[in-house]
């Protein structure tokens, strides 16, 4: 099956494994493509890549690691990111401990996103897997610390003795309540990630952040072993209760967005927690299973699939897939609804037309936006390009929360630049 792009021609909705007939390093229509021969590998990459330009990240230090990768070796993959990691890791204590902060930060931050990319391709019994995530959440931990005002790391009740992971991090500007944005990935997208994804473009906006990994995601998953679930809302649900609490929430202007399949968990939890005021969905999913339940265990993603949905074996995941779907539930959404979508992307534009169509002809309040190949930001998510996406995603929710951005940006104490 196919759908069709801007240039009229039909892009392949499995072209993610496809291999392209340009072996050499070039640019695709979803972006840089740096080993054609490992499309998945050059799918990583390019995310790594992207998200250099928000912070995640140098070009050069990402281009030397690729250089020095063994193509399709995984072993290679993680040494790789691991070197440039750590070295990033050590030069922010170094630089910390002489008062330059803002070095430091920038350290940390790529150092975070390095060490996500290292931790990536382990198996989940890998005994280096959490460790590796734990370093990475150590250098989101430093960066944060020294926002103005600083980030939290945050437990959010949810079973007991097994929290929701998270970040709370408050907008810098002046008001005694702020809205405040949920962000959440999908498979395997975690809450250190949404950085790069959502969150700094909302912080910009005057929106402040609860960065989460829901079960199946993150620290969640991994420190806990809780697996994902089809009713979302009942996890974000737990993250509402808790924003509730806090002084400096707005609890009229609470929002969720996931990106990837966490496109499916903030769609779930619009249809049924109605103390959102909006819902994004950062990449559409219809159906879990329609997308994924002819995958056999040879699929790129078969390792993360069955880790994340607690299943021995991809016909395992394929029945625990089926609840998810926005069949029956979409109808229930009663917020504004934003889809963002590549048009490029892996999960594909079909899926995102059909989630879309569905919810207008229900009469809920939706947006679609799918980003061509002419304007960047088609792949998946927009890895390629995330700062479109962040534009994208934020500048609506601004506008539906009813924030003037000309008037905000004159009183921000502390501007994120």
């Amino acid at each position: 099956m196919a759908h069709l792009m801007g240039s009229g021609k039909p892009i392949s909705e499995n072209a993610i494994e496809e291999i392209t007939a340009d072996r050499s390093p070039h640019y695709e229509p979803f972006g840089w493509h740096h080993w054609p021969e490992h499309p998945w590998l050059a799918y990583q990459f390019r995310r790594g890549l992207g998200e250099t330009q928000e912070g995640g990240g140098s070009v050069s230090e990402v281009m030397l690691a690729g250089s020095r990768m063994i193509p399709g070796d995984l072993e290679s993959w993680h040494k790789e990111w691991m070197v440039i990691a750590d070295a990033n890791w050590q030069r922010g204590l170094a630089e910390e401990g002489l008062g330059h902060i803002r070095t430091a930060m920038n350290c940390f931050l790529r150092a975070a996103d390095y060490y996500r990319q290292a931790e990536f391709h382990l198996e989940p019994t890998d005994p280096r897997r959490l460790p590796t995530f734990e370093k990475m959440e150590a250098c989101s931990h430093k960066f944060i610390s020294h926002l103005n005002p600083p980030g939290e790391v945050v437990e959010i009740p949810y079973e007991p003795g097994k929290p929701i992971c998270g970040y709370f991090i408050r907008a810098p500007f002046p008001g005694d309540k702020l809205p405040v944005l949920i962000c959440m990935g999908g498979l395997d997208s975690i809450k250190d990630e949404m950085w790069f994804m959502q969150a700094h473009g909302c912080l910009q906006r005057g929106i402040s952040v609860l960065m989460v990994d829901l079960p199946g995601q993150g620290g969640t998953l991994r420190r806990h072993g809780l697996a994902t679930r089809a009713d979302t809302e009942v996890p974000v649900g737990k993250c509402i209760d808790w924003l509730e609490q806090r002084a400096d929430v707005d609890p009229s202007r609470i929002a969720v967005c996931g990106s990837s399949m966490g496109g499916y968990y903030a769609a779930r939890a619009g249809c049924y927690e109605h103390r959102l005021a909006a819902v994004i969905s950062h990449g559409a999913v219809w159906s879990v299973h329609d997308m994924w339940g002819q995958k056999g265990d040879d699929f790129g993603l078969a390792m993360h699939i069955r880790w994340v949905f607690g299943a021995k074996t991809m016909k395992d995941a394929h029945e625990l897939m089926k609840p998810f779907t926005l069949k029956g539930h979409l109808e229930h959404m009663k917020c504004p609804y934003l889809v963002l979508h590549g048009g490029h992307d892996v999960l594909t534009v079909t899926a995102a037309r059909a989630t879309y169509d569905h919810a207008i002809a229900n009469g809920v309040d939706a947006t679609l936006r799918v980003l061509e190949p002419e304007e960047t930001g088609a792949e998946h998510c927009q890895h390629d390009n995330p700062t479109i996406g962040q534009e994208v995603l934020s500048d609506w929710l601004a506008d539906k929360f009813g924030i003037d951005q000309r008037k905000l940006l004159k009183t921000s104490y502390n501007p994120l630049v």
